[in-house]
């Protein structure tokens, strides 16, 4: 008796602590502004005028800092950004002319193997060493070395002959090749003539307009300039248009066949810490994505490649059958990507991020592939519990693109991410430490997913779990949710809890906002017939194929949601469980952003009818122009309309037809009076879900100010990420190897390996862990265990049996360290065997 009364108290204690612990985020308060020089922003950083600042500093800035500057610093630093080049390949067949208004031009870049070429023209070790100052390395793939699973996309470059310093002779010979091919087709005889130094079309010299951002002056400008000059050695006049981020709206909302761009100077930040690369090889390389030139606009003219968006759709869907079937499918799809060369990748790049080390109590969490996000402000520990970051804008403004959180190019640019991202709340993500699909308000129930499947003549895959005639799904063209009946069948299974918290407007999350999402979704996507006035082609290319992997879902009595699904993918279950996972969300966008449903409704009332300002509305970007705005929940006239329309749906008891058996006319009303409340109090219409909401927006002052959110329907307590992302790691600090070898003899590798308190940094020297060495050649690799030899260091013995095998040259050694729990360490090399 005396137990139990112990066990009640203490189980009283308990959930008192649980019912009374602080929610939300570690800090009270944080504060995003601009610097317009990168410079002053880290000056700013280290005087402990500012807290962190959320770009990433080039090394030549890092390098030229006095270590009295540098002593105040928290240095993070991640190999997270990348550059490309995006080419506009229209017509994209023979004879590679267009006529824009009356006059026909000649496009070398139309030409796959002039786009080809470029990845030998172009000297990527020069830019590295000489632009970078060092700070990265050559890329050939979308693929970010050094993160989980890159290894693959990284032999990809290898194998079809790219080295860092490229070949400008055989480039040259390429193009000059490929442009005599085109000079004696018919259409072009007599017109497309080298002329000396030059080439010419219709007597004028063939050029091209590259877009090159000048904001970026010590990167992308000087990168821009270099290749700009390898080109014109080719014969091909190059029109430097050195552009700000105005470069943007050109390069990826124009319309290719107008011609006015030919390359931009692409720059990426990693975007999160990943093992699986398929979603970026589709967004990188697959028109169906809507990233490629003519961005999926019917209006424009589209880069189409069926293949590549075969392979990828496949893959992305989860119809393969094996691991085995994956990586031959999205490897073929980079390969093809690479091929064609409508976007090529130039390099990486060693980020610097910066916070000040002495108002902080720890490091903050970060992405060990993407460096500083949302999981920095989230767990950022200062002293003072406020945040005062800031962003780097060479015009002075916050943001680059709308916020308009339905449409493909919401949230555009990492300025608006890097605020929108922390009112965000997460089903399931990737974790920045590890990269592992991580449960956060969608829980998956492991030991419910089951897969079944059998493949069909055409060598797809077909479900065999059956799924009952009472689930239910939307149908967009009766606008109901319905039951399926006898006879579906699906790949898939499982059941998922759900974490339920708070909106920023004070209401409740529920049910409702899980079927609104994909009902809304559906709407969108599918055309149903005249009349329809809420297709949204743009949307629908994009969506579609995620979309068709849910088959039914069923609400169980206990408030878990069942879900049948055609996806598979045996590399990972986690993984797997998270394509079926329900999800509140209707963002095309692909970016971590999203609003609650009565905004999402009042939205699509705009484009459907105008707003009571007289503009016309769109959530495509391309569509934009004259009276027709793209939608931004931030933009002051959009605000107002979007009040106006909010008072409509009141006046109207309206509910969504997708919701209509979820929530009741008063339920709804109350949605939008508290919702509207909202809007007026704070001036704008983010509202989402995540642990801070946006007290203040100044655009003439250049100002956000978000507030933790604190309320006890908050489901994470305020520190819960900082100790779950707590993960010790193995890092490879080095190899001991020599700079050739011969083949009758073994080959030692001498690793030195830390262990690392992420995030924390704190490294001690490792003393197990899983180490390999893999030794690759064009068409064959082998990978050899490295045991411990003493703290810290391992050895790993390449055997002359093997390399005897090969042929004299030059080979790529490549040294991984794995601990559980968290992202491989890596580490690359070349050796000369002979």
């Amino acid at each position: 008796m005396k137990k139990a009364t112990v066990l009640c108290v203490m189980l009283v204690v308990l959930l008192s602590a649980f019912v009374f612990a602080e929610k939300g985020p570690m800090p009270d308060k944080v504060y995003f502004d601009v610097r317009m020089q990168q410079e002053v922003a880290v000056q700013d950083v280290a005087a402990g005028n500012l807290d962190i600042y959320m770009n990433s500093v080039p090394a030549a800035i890092m390098n030229a800092l006095p270590q009295s500057i540098l002593n105040n610093l928290e240095v993070y630093s991640v190999p997270s950004g990348s550059w490309s080049l995006l080419f506009n390949p229209v017509p994209n067949e023979p004879p590679y002319t267009v006529k824009v208004g009356d006059k026909e031009y000649f496009n070398p870049l139309a030409i796959q193997e002039v786009r080809f070429a470029m990845n030998f023209l172009i000297n990527r070790q020069y830019i590295v060493d000489e632009i970078q100052q060092g700070a990265g390395g050559p890329m050939f793939t979308m693929a970010t070395p050094g993160q989980p699973g890159t290894q693959p996309y990284v032999d990809i470059g290898a194998k079809m002959g790219f080295t860092p310093e490229g070949n400008q002779e055989l480039a040259l010979e390429m193009i000059e090749n490929a442009m005599r091919e085109a000079a004696n087709l018919p259409e072009n005889q007599g017109r497309l003539i080298k002329q000396g130094q030059w080439w010419t079309f219709d007597g004028e010299p063939v050029t091209l307009k590259f877009l090159i951002r000048v904001d970026d002056p010590e990167g992308r400008l000087r990168s821009g300039r270099y290749i700009a000059d390898q080109i014109e050695k080719a014969g091909i006049k190059v029109e430097r248009l050195e552009r700000d981020r105005s470069a943007i709206t050109t390069a990826y909302y124009s319309n290719p066949a107008d011609l006015e761009w030919h390359i931009y100077t692409e720059g990426w930040g990693a975007g999160a810490t990943r093992k699986y690369w398929h979603h970026i090889v589709s967004q990188m390389y697959a028109p169906w994505y809507a990233n490629m030139p003519g961005g999926g606009d019917p209006a424009n003219w589209n880069y189409v490649q069926e293949e590549i968006d075969y392979l990828t759709q496949k893959v992305y869907t989860g119809n393969f059958s094996t691991e085995e079937e994956y990586w031959d499918s999205i490897l073929r799809a980079t390969e093809l990507g690479i091929e064609d060369s409508v976007r090529l990748y130039i390099s990486y790049q060693d980020d610097y991020y910066v916070a000040n080390k002495n108002n902080y109590n720890r490091r903050v969490a970060y992405g060990l592939g993407d460096g500083l996000n949302q999981w920095s402000i989230i767990t950022s520990d200062t002293k003072n519990r406020e945040v005062r970051a800031t962003q780097y804008s060479a015009q002075g403004v916050l943001f680059m693109s709308a916020w308009n959180p339905v449409g493909t190019a919401g949230f555009n640019d990492v300025f608006s991410i890097n605020v929108a991202s922390t009112m965000y709340d997460y089903g399931m993500f990737e974790s920045p430490a590890s990269a592992d699909i991580t449960p956060s308000k969608i829980i998956p129930r492991l030991d419910t997913l089951d897969t079944k499947f059998e493949m069909d003549e055409d060598g797809e895959l077909v479900g065999l779990i059956q799924v009952p005639e009472d689930a239910i799904k939307f149908d967009p063209h009766t606008k109901q949710w319905v039951n399926v009946g006898s006879g579906l069948t699906s790949i898939s299974v499982c059941t998922y809890d759900i974490v339920y918290g708070v909106w920023n407007n004070g209401v409740s999350e529920s049910l409702a906002d899980y079927m609104f999402a994909p009902a809304y979704a559906w709407d969108l996507s599918v055309d149903s017939g005249s009349g329809d006035t809420r297709y949204d082609v743009t949307y629908s290319t994009n969506t579609l194929p995620g979309l068709e992997v849910e088959v039914a879902r069923k609400l169980n009595p206990d408030g878990s949601i069942t879900v049948w699904f055609n996806y598979n993918f045996p590399v990972d279950l986690m993984y797997l469980a998270s394509w079926g996972a329900p999800s509140w969300n209707v963002s095309a966008s692909g970016h971590p952003v999203g609003v609650s449903w009565e905004i999402v409704e009042a939205l699509t009332r705009l484009v459907e009818n105008g707003g009571a300002s007289g503009r016309q509305y769109t959530f495509s970007a391309t569509a934009a122009g004259g009276n027709v705005y793209e939608v931004d929940v931030i933009e002051p006239v959009c605000v107002g309309d979007i009040k106006v329309e909010l008072q409509k749906m009141i006046n109207e008891n309206y509910v969504p037809v997708y919701i209509k058996d979820y929530v009741t006319p008063k339920e709804a009303v109350e949605r939008y009076q508290k919702t509207l409340d909202f809007v007026n109090k704070h001036n704008h219409a983010y509202i989402g879900n995540g642990p801070f909401f946006m007290e203040r927006y100044d655009p003439v002052g250049r100002f956000v100010e978000l507030t933790a959110v604190r309320d006890e329907r908050y489901p994470f307590e305020r520190g819960y990420w900082n100790e779950y992302f707590e993960t010790t790691r193995l890092n490879v600090d080095g190899i001991d190897l020599a700079f050739a070898a011969l083949a009758v003899l073994d080959l030692p590798v001498y690793i030195n390996v830390s262990e690392v308190l992420y995030p924390y940094d704190t490294a001690t020297p490792a003393e197990g862990g899983n180490v390999e060495v893999t030794l690759i050649a064009p068409d064959n690799q082998w990978t050899f265990k490295a045991e411990p030899e003493a703290p810290g260091l391992f050895l790993a013995t390449i055997p002359s049996s093997v390399l005897s095998t090969l042929e004299p040259g030059t080979y790529s050694i490549v040294v991984t360290a794995r601990a559980e729990g968290a992202i491989p360490s890596t580490y690359s090399t070349s050796i000369i065997v002979y």
